[in-house]
Parts: C-alpha cells; structure tokens; sequence
C-alpha cells in the first residue's frame, strides 16, 4: 500500500475531528478544509444497546460524505468514548469478548458501506493488555485489507512493544493527551522524540498525532503525516475561536458564511432559523481561521 504521506504532501495535515456530525463538517468543507476525522461510535454503538450521541441528519451519511469532500478522511474506532467518555462502563465490563464483537461490528460496517477511509485500530491495551491488542490488531488487518489502518502506541507497550509496533505498523499514532496526563511538563519533548525515533527506525513510515493541535508539536512535528483535534468546535463549545471570544470574529466572514449554511440545511433536510444561522456561521469561521492557523503552524493544509 502506498504510504499516505506520499498521497498528501511533504507536510503534515491536520484533521478536524468530531466531524461524524455532519452539518458541522459540511460547513467545514465549504470552508475549505479538506481532511476530516470521524468516529464509528453512533454507527456501531446501537448494536450493543448503547445509546450513542445521536446523528440528527437523516439525509446524508456523514463517512461517504465527507469522504466526497475531503483528500483523506480517518475513522476513529470509538474506543475512547468506550473507555473514558460518557459511555464509559463499570470496570470489568468492557471485556475480550465484547471488544472482538465492538471490532466485528466496525469491520462488517466499514464493508457494508463501502468506506474507504483510514481506520484506526481498536487499540485495546489499556482494557485488555498488549497481548490481546496484538491478537485483535492483526485480525483486523486480515479483516479489512482494503483500508490503511492505524496502528496506536500507549504506555503499556513499553520499548519492545514499540519496535514491534514500528515494524508491524505503515502507519502509527502517537497518543498525546495520554503523555500529556503523564507528564504534563514534559510531554512535548517526549512526543517529539518519540516521532523522532519512529521515523529514525523506519524513514517509510506515516505517523498521526492523536489529539493534537498544540502550536509547538505541530511547528516540530511538520514530518508527521497528520493530526487531528477537536479544538475548531470550541466557537460554539467554549465560546471561543483560538483563545479569543467568537464576539471577536469578523462580521464580514460571518456574513459569507450564510450562503454556504443555507446549502447545507438544503442537503441536510434543516429547517433554516436565524439562531441557527449564527450558530453554523461561527463554525465556517472557526474552519476558515483554524485552517489558515494550521498552515501557519505546520505547512500547506491544501
């Protein structure tokens, strides 16, 4: 498989996580953003009796949609949002039974549909141990050999682990927010040479940031493959855009953003309000800024 750096440039590109909403990620595509992460969650969690968040668009199904409007899309496997999310469960209780049904369910749903993103693994070390991440990380290369897949470094792993996982692997994250818990000073420089080593063992590699927009990394890390974060849906989250309230934005990127938001309540069946219009205004505006941000910080995001 041609490694995917060499299918988006010699820069690393930031994904815009949380995009399985779909409204949200058409108005980012009409902002221009071309490089999307989404999680399987909503689409698998409703075979285990787990009452997901909800995807409210009825009209569009968000991972050929935004595989439609992106360069490289990556689906996330839920597991996060299993493990310390709202839908976290009593210990215990996430067992090697129902992680080898959670993994099923993805691969017969990436199939059924058709979907050719890039998926990452059900990195389970944490619940289960690396032996039994080892077992379920090469079914699902046998699995699903159509798809890239990305391969997830933790704590667990250790230095041999991570070799192995270096040489097993074409593509490989790195968990940020987990060295961040662990070392809240020095994680930066651990995620650094961490890259550094992965990319030093085997030039050949792709490497994802998980978690990560942080202005520093993203400058160092520029031979990363990519990244992805959430932070560009803090406008409507947090009230604010980079640090600064969304009362900051300005009103003429506001205004171009209605258009765009009027064609996405046209595909996604959305009854048109002024609040709304607002609401998804601030989101185009967060896209357009957060994309030139990134280019600033990382190289091209075209």
């Amino acid at each position: 498989m041609v490694p995917v750096a060499l299918l988006l440039g010699d820069n690393l590109k930031v994904h815009f996580a949380g995009s399985e909403q779909i409204a949200f990620g058409i108005v980012a595509g009409a902002a221009g953003v071309r490089y999307f992460l989404f999680s399987c969650f909503p689409f698998v969690s409703r075979q285990f009796g787990i009452k997901g968040y909800p995807v409210t668009v009825k009209t569009v199904f968000p991972p050929k949609e935004l595989e439609a409007l992106g360069k490289h899309v990556i689906m996330d496997s839920g597991l996060f949002t299993l493990m310390f999310g709202a839908h976290k469960a009593a210990e215990g209780t996430r067992t090697k039974a129902f992680l080898e049904s959670w993994q099923a369910a993805l691969v017969e749903f990436v199939k059924a549909n058709n979907i050719t993103a890039t998926c990452v693994e059900v990195d389970c070390q944490k619940i289960l141990g690396v032996r039994e991440a080892w077992a379920l990380r090469e079914r699902f290369r046998r699995d699903l050999p159509g798809n890239p897949q990305i391969n997830v470094f933790h704590a667990e792993d250790g230095k041999a682990g991570l070799d192995s996982l270096i040489d097993f692997s074409e593509y490989i994250a790195i968990s940020v927010p987990e060295l961040r818990i662990r070392n809240r000073r020095g994680y930066a420089g651990e995620v650094f040479r961490l890259a550094n080593y992965v990319k030093d063992r085997k030039p050949d590699i792709d490497i994802h940031l998980l978690g990560c927009t942080e202005p520093g990394l993203l400058r160092r890390c520029k031979f990363c493959t990519t990244a992805d974060s959430t932070t560009w849906q803090s406008c409507n989250r947090w009230g604010s855009i980079l640090g600064r309230h969304v009362s900051q934005i300005d009103k003429g990127l506001l205004q171009q953003a209605i258009p765009h938001v009027l064609a996405m309540y046209e595909k996604c069946g959305i009854e048109p309000t002024e609040t709304r219009n607002k609401y998804y205004a601030k989101y185009y505006a967060s896209a357009v800024i957060h994309k030139q941000y990134y280019a600033q910080l990382a190289g091209s995001q075209e």
